[in-house]
Parts: structure tokens; sequence; C-alpha cells
């Protein structure tokens, strides 16, 4: 295999180290929370607009109360209400059309920056094949869900929590139901054998996060000691896992960067940069007398540019294929004074605190500017010390990624408001479908197009990725949420329709498991097809639900 345990150990160290750096870093930016910090609003809040019914009274209810949805940087009730109401419909379909751009900058920001720096961590700090799977490759196919979570529970706004929770239930049912099931169809004629020992494995953990959530639920609290022991399960399937690779010869050789390749392929920028910035690509384009493909694709382009832009400028890319020596000393140069502005942002300082941050915050970067500028290369990125470059592109793509998510569950929350959802039907449906649109699209084709070892691979994932979304995503969450009041509890309201919803799901694992046994472990139509009833089913109960709420 070409690696040893030391340097596995060693590895392992140096990550941890990274991991705890950046917890420590989101622990600056995110908001303290007291001991009812997981109850909802009530109703003399935010959910009284219901009872106002035009948007000048609307307005004028807001600027009484705290924000509703205070996670973001924009407060988009008040942006709707105050400043649309003699355009509201032009108002609604900005706020969707952002809620699209929020959902295309979380999940390329994994995509293009997070899973990227992941992957040459794992080759850095040598990993082993399987482990680098379960752990980095899921950290970031989870990471939208991720940081979708921290943001609902430690976020700033009071009550979103149930939106976290929904969209971790809501993503698994997805995932585990609908991509499995089209997988299952899919596949039907080529009669596809699931290998036993590993999908066995996966339900029953599966199964036993989801046994562990319930009893949460159930119970209504949970303490620290409580949140690091479920957080902790998904340590015991890593291990699991890798005993069984090592051991067993289970799961053969797992290549982290092909996998990514395939996913990454399916959600490249819809425009790259080099189509515009180098001159003879766009002779070439006048030279095959394509015209219109180029100036849509200028057009395209100017659009994005505001999206794609400010991510350029702070996250350091390291990479052969991506590197340009201007970018890379511009985004250690800003890095961190995009740190410095969310560091004052969230703690509301004093105008000379916020100015000592901010020049601390620029002094650094014009340090780390004029070094980079010194000690890189134009042709190529830098071979030593890698490891800062990686360990920065790292945290500030987990940085962006935060940001996104804040702006997605206060957009969210506010639509809620707005048109009398429950936020927590938009976590399980509208915010779990966005999140997991990229591994349906990523297992479906790898299922399809990589034969049966493709197929594997994919099916595997379906269930990989809804535990590490569980028990490590999930676990994060609660812990950070315990830490805040230790030695206290915290109070999570006990939601019977999320408890039902964890029922289907169970179903559905159940479902998967008897077909599979009776058919000898091979994917077919009547699996497939199954799995869609039910989690069709599960929806539209809960719908039915939601609405009834509404008259």
């Amino acid at each position: 295999m070409g690696f040893s345990f030391s340097s596995i150990r060693f590895g392992y160290l140096k990550l941890t180290f990274l991991l705890l750096v950046s917890s420590i870093l989101f622990g600056f930016f995110a908001t303290p929370v007291d001991s009812s910090a997981l109850k909802p609003k009530t109703e003399h809040g935010c959910s009284a607009l219901k009872h106002f019914h035009d948007y000048q009274s609307k307005c004028a209810y807001l600027k009484t109360i705290d924000p509703c949805a205070g996670q973001g940087l924009i407060d988009y009730l008040s942006l709707l209400y105050c400043n649309f109401e003699k355009f509201p419909l032009l108002g609604q379909s900005l706020l969707f059309l952002w809620l699209l751009a929020l959902f295309y900058v979380l999940g390329h920001t994994a995509s293009e920056y997070f899973c990227s720096s992941l992957e040459s961590l794992s080759k850095l700090l040598k990993l082993s094949p399987t482990v680098a799977g379960v752990t980095l490759l899921s950290l970031g196919n989870g990471a939208p869900d991720l940081f979708a979570s921290l943001v609902s529970f430690m976020g700033e706004s009071k009550g979103t929590y149930d939106v976290g929770l929904n969209t971790v239930v809501g993503g698994s049912s997805f995932v585990t139901c609908v991509v499995v099931g089209i997988i299952s169809i899919s596949l039907r004629s080529r009669r596809v054998r699931i290998e036993r020992s590993a999908f066995i494995r996966d339900v029953c953990f599966f199964c036993a996060a989801i046994g562990s959530l319930g009893l949460i639920l159930v119970y209504g609290k949970i303490n620290l000691w409580g949140a690091l022991g479920f957080c902790s399960l998904y340590a015991v399937y890593v291990a699991f896992v890798y005993l069984s690779w090592r051991f067993g010869g289970e799961g053969g050789e797992f290549d982290l960067e092909s996998v990514h390749k395939r996913g990454s392929s399916l959600s490249e920028p819809i425009l790259q940069r080099d189509d515009l910035v180098h001159d003879e690509r766009v002779e070439d384009v006048v030279v095959v007398n394509d015209h219109q493909r180029y100036y849509l694709k200028l057009v395209v382009w100017v659009m994005t540019l505001p999206i794609y832009l400010p991510r350029t400028l702070t996250i350091p890319v390291v990479s052969e294929a991506k590197w340009s020596k201007p970018t890379a000393v511009a985004s250690v140069t800003l890095a961190p004074v995009l740190l410095s502005f969310l560091w004052n942002w969230k703690r509301s300082p004093t105008s000379f605190e916020a100015g000592i941050v901010y020049l601390t915050g620029c002094l650094i970067g014009i340090a780390l500017g004029l070094t980079a500028l010194a000690t890189t290369k134009k042709s190529n990125p830098p071979k030593k010390w890698l490891l800062p470059w990686l360990a920065g592109g790292f945290v500030m793509s987990m940085t962006w990624s935060y940001i996104s998510a804040q702006e997605l569950v206060a957009l969210l929350t506010s639509l809620g408001y707005i048109f009398g959802v429950s936020p927590s039907i938009l976590g399980l449906t509208v915010l779990a479908w966005g999140n997991s649109i990229g591994d349906l699209i990523t297992n479906v084709t790898m299922a399809l197009h990589d034969g049966d070892e493709g197929a594997q691979v994919a099916v595997s994932g379906c269930y990989a990725g809804p535990i590490f979304n569980t028990l490590f995503a999930l676990g994060i969450s609660l812990v950070g949420c315990a830490w805040e009041v230790y030695p206290t509890s915290i109070v999570i309201k006990t939601d019977p329709r999320l408890l039902e919803s964890l029922g289907f799901l169970v179903i559905g694992l159940v479902w998967s498991f008897l077909v599979l046994f009776s058919n000898r472990m091979r994917l077919g139509g009547v699996m497939g097809v199954g799995l869609l009833v039910i989690y069709l089913v599960s929806l539209s109960i809960r719908i039915v639900q939601t609405v009834g709420d509404s008259y």
C-alpha cells in the first residue's frame, strides 16, 4: 500500500489540529446560546406577522422587534416589506433568484474549493484510501448539510434548530430512498450484486444513528457528554470501516481523487476564467466563427462575476490546474481582511476595537502577501511549505461555506414567515433537496458508467453520507450548543412529525434490507419503486399536516 501506521497516526494528528483550529475559528464567529436557545419563537414575535395584512404595517412591526432571521448579513423580511410595497411580486422574485444563487455558491464552494483542499490534505497526510473515503470525502460531500446544521443550531436567531434537524432527516430520506431507488431502477437489467458485509455494516450503523437521534428527540434534552457520545459514534463507524478494510480485505482500493473528479466535473463553473483571460482562446473562438457562443458566455461570466470573484480573491488554491500567482498573492492578502470583517460583524465592538481588528487583519494580510510574492513562482504552485497553503484554503473554504449557509438558512426562515410555511418543512424539502442534488447526480452517474464497482461505491456512498450528516454534522452542532450552556442541558422540543419522518426513514432501510436479501443482494426495480413510494408517502403526509396547520 505504501503507507505505515506511523505516517497515518501523524497525519491524523495534523488533521485533528486543522479541524480544531477551524472549530475554534467558527466558535468565535458564532453567537453564544443560552439554555433556552433551542426553544422556538413565541407567537408574540415573528409569528405575529401573519396577523398583519399589508406591507406597511408589517414593516412598522418589524422595526419594533429583533430580526426574525438574524443569522445572515441581510434582513430579508425588512428588505421585502419596507422596500417593495408597490412591487411585491418583484421583491419575491428577487428573493427566489437569490435563493438559487445561494444554493449554487454553497454547493460550488464545497465542490470546487473544499473538496479540492481535502484531496490535497489526504495526500499530504498520507491517509489510507478507505479512511480518506469515509472521513474526508464524506466531509466534502456533506459540507452543505454540516454548515446548514451549524448555522441552524448555533446561529444568532433563536428557534431555527428545527430547520437543521429537518434538513438532516430530509436529506437522509432523499438520499437513501430517492437516490438509491433511482440507482436500483436504472440498474435493474444489469442485476448488479451489492457486497453483503458492507451493506449490513452501513445499514446497522445508520439504524443506530437514527435510534440515537430518536431517543434525543423523545427525551427532549441533552447535555455536553451526551452530545459528545452521539458525535463519537461516527468515530466508531470510521474505525470499524478501517478495520474491515485493513484486516478483512473489504472495499478494495478507494480512489478519493477519482470520485471527486467525477463529482466536480458535474459542478464546474458555468464559465471558466481561462475562457476570457487568455487572448489565444478568444482568437480561437473567432476563428471557428463561434461569436454567439462566446458572447453568451461573456454575459453569463459578467452575471456570475459578483458570486465568483470574492471567493477567488480570498480562498488560496495551490493545485497545478488552477495555479495563478497574482490570484494566490491576492487571496492570502485579502483572506485575513475578510476574517477581521466577520469578527467585527459578529461581535459588534466599539469603533476603536473594530479599528484594531481591521488594522491587525490588514497587517497580517500584507505580511502574508509579501511572503507569497517572494516565495512562489509564476509557472507552478509551491512545493515546499504546502501545509500552510492547504490549511489556508481549507479554513477559507469553510468560512465561505459557513457564510453561504448563514444566508441560506436566514432566507429560508424568512420565506417561511412570508408565505406562512413552517421553516421546518422548508428544511425537510427545499434545503434538503438543494444539498442532496449533488449526491443524486454524482452517485447515479457513477453507478451507470463505472460498472459494478462504481455501483458498489455509489450505493455505499448513499449510506455513508447520511451517517456522516446525522452523527457528525448534527453531533457537532449539538456539542457546540451544549458547550455554551455546560453543565446544564439544552432543551429540544419534541416534534412528533419529525419522529414520523424518522420512522419512515427506518421503514425505507428495512425495505432495502429485506428486498436485497430476498434477491441475493441484487439491485432491482421492486426495491427502487418501493423506496420511491415510501419517500412520497412520507413527504405527502408531512405536507398535508403542514397545510392543515395553516387553516
